[in-house]
């Protein structure tokens, strides 16, 4: 999944897409980012915006 697109993407799909890379691949959200060179403000407030804020301590949004 090309998380580069992710302005476009469902905001639940994104979420579950997001959690799940950051358990399986990156280990926190700023790994994430920086692979796929998205801008992590954006995609925060992306999900910000439908309800799930993200959890530094459990390294997921919610």
């Amino acid at each position: 999944m090309n998380l580069k697109q992710f302005e476009t993407m469902d905001p639940v799909m994104l979420m579950s897409i997001v959690n799940m890379k950051i358990r399986d691949e990156f280990g926190d959200l700023d790994s994430l980012v920086r692979f796929y060179e998205i801008d992590k403000d954006q995609l925060v407030a992306k999900l910000a915006g439908a309800g799930f804020d993200y959890l530094p301590q459990a390294k997921q949004f919610r």
